[in-house]
């Protein structure tokens, strides 16, 4: 059997938030089209780490970041940015619910998460190996619906979201626990007749995000009189008779006809990269988990000059947006979309002044920087230059000494000073005793002080 029937409790559990975040929201029931509904929806999230701690289960959630650098998933990304603007303008013309995560899911999902002090990473780039050298450092599972979890080699299994009974916390004895089942990449290689190690061929040849293989008929290695004849099973009958991936990639490029030389390799190439993505690596979230620690991936090093080392830590914690990320790698920043009809202008037009002030911060002086937003016109996908803001006092702001504005205080000066009509004290009032913590007099003097300068 490919699964194990499990009574899960009393361990750490690594979570793919991202995959997480998607289905809670998606398998609740909650409204998609007409801006979603969080406080239900925070409600779910509190149920679900009180199952989780009712059955001793240490959640530790691991988030994606910013975008790729190199471009591997450029045509994926693509797809799916054009498959989301169809199924929002469906959406808005049917009525019907089309997976549209509604524009503030993903921060009501860290909010609620932080206030129930639920350990919280936020990964440079893409989670999945992240997630899985963390739960192979610490021998615990991983909680996820991604398929890519089916090809690491995980010590202590996958939990699949769709069958994780959380809803349902069960006892034996005087422990708590959760019925799901467990997969082991073991479990399914002696169950297809596959060597272990083929696992990630089988996934770049499969085709993956960063591996399109398109000239392979994979169907046409099922043996006959068989029920089904589809592609990953016909891949898998042809991969079982190797032994080695170097061997099985060879061969795979002889069933892929005529090829110049300068193509094989670039076809091998790719290949081989699509396989990297499932080795073993250190696990750089650890530190970060146990001690607090900005963790140390390769890539902050060779991008230090881009990123100041005060941006390290909220970028981890998920305090500040992975969007801060690709503004200063890639000058690039996806605004997302939402349901609407295609022939009403994209809603983020409204905040795009909003958008360049931040690019202006966080690109500075730059001269001739533009960003690249990834917006929609009509139901096309389209890359839209934006020009970063700078007022005469943020051209003085450098972003190294950025997180040293006193940013709420600055907001609310500008917003008594400019406000038409002026504002209400009382309104002032509400402001301040929101932003004091219980320390409401002393939040006020400061600001009242700042505000007569």
């Amino acid at each position: 059997m490919i699964y194990r029937e499990v009574q899960f409790g009393r361990s750490r559990l690594v979570i793919d938030g991202c995959n997480l975040n998607y289905l809670l929201y998606f398998k609740s029931g909650l409204d998609e089209n007409h801006g979603g509904e969080y406080a239900a929806y925070r409600n779910l999230i509190e149920n679900f780490i009180t199952a989780l701690r009712t059955c001793e289960i240490t959640p530790y959630v691991v988030l994606d970041g910013g975008s790729d650098v190199t471009d591997k998933k450029v045509e994926t990304v693509a797809k799916r940015s054009e498959d989301r603007v169809q199924r929002a303008h469906q959406a808005a013309v049917s009525g019907k619910q089309m997976r549209i995560l509604p524009r503030m899911a993903e921060l009501v999902f860290k909010q609620t998460l932080a206030r129930l002090e639920v350990p919280v990473a936020q990964c440079y780039e893409e989670a999945d190996q992240e997630i899985a050298a963390l739960a192979s450092e610490w021998q615990c599972p991983v909680l996820s619906n991604d398929s890519d979890f089916y090809i690491f080699d995980l010590p202590a299994g996958l939990l699949p979201i769709s069958g994780f009974q959380w809803k349902e916390v069960k006892q034996n004895g005087s422990q708590s626990y959760i019925s799901c089942r467990r997969y082991y990449r073991s479990s399914f290689c002696a169950f297809v007749g596959l060597q272990h190690q083929l696992m990630p061929t089988f996934a770049a040849l499969a085709g993956n995000d960063y591996v399109k293989l398109r000239r392979i008929n994979w169907a046409q290695f099922v043996p006959a009189g068989r029920e089904t004849s589809g592609r990953l099973e016909g891949l898998l009958c042809w991969l079982k008779k190797f032994q080695d991936p170097q061997d099985a990639l060879e061969a795979a490029l002889v069933l892929m006809g005529e090829l110049s030389e300068k193509k094989k390799k670039e076809v091998l190439q790719t290949l081989h990269l699509g396989m990297e993505d499932y080795q073993p690596c250190r696990s750089s979230l650890s530190r970060f988990f146990l001690h607090g620690a900005p963790p140390e991936f390769p890539a902050l090093e060779e991008e230090a000059d881009l990123i100041p080392n005060w941006m390290l830590l909220p970028l981890t914690q998920a305090r500040l947006s992975a969007y801060v990320l690709d503004v200063l790698r890639l000058q690039a920043m996806g605004v997302g979309c939402a349901v609407e009809p295609q022939d009403l202008p994209s809603t983020n037009l409204t905040s795009s002044s909003l958008r360049q002030v931040m690019y202006g911060l966080l690109l500075g002086s730059r001269k001739s920087i533009q960003v690249d937003e990834i917006d929609r016109d009509g139901l096309l996908v389209t890359s839209i230059p934006v020009k970063p803001k700078s007022t005469s006092v943020g051209k003085s702001l450098v972003l190294n000494s950025l997180n040293e504005l006193k940013l709420p205080a600055a907001v609310t000066c500008y917003w008594m000073q400019r406000a038409q009509p002026p504002p209400d004290l009382s309104l002032l009032k509400a402001l301040l005793l929101g932003m004091s913590n219980g320390n409401m007099l002393r939040s006020r003097t400061g600001i009242c002080n700042q505000a007569k300068l």
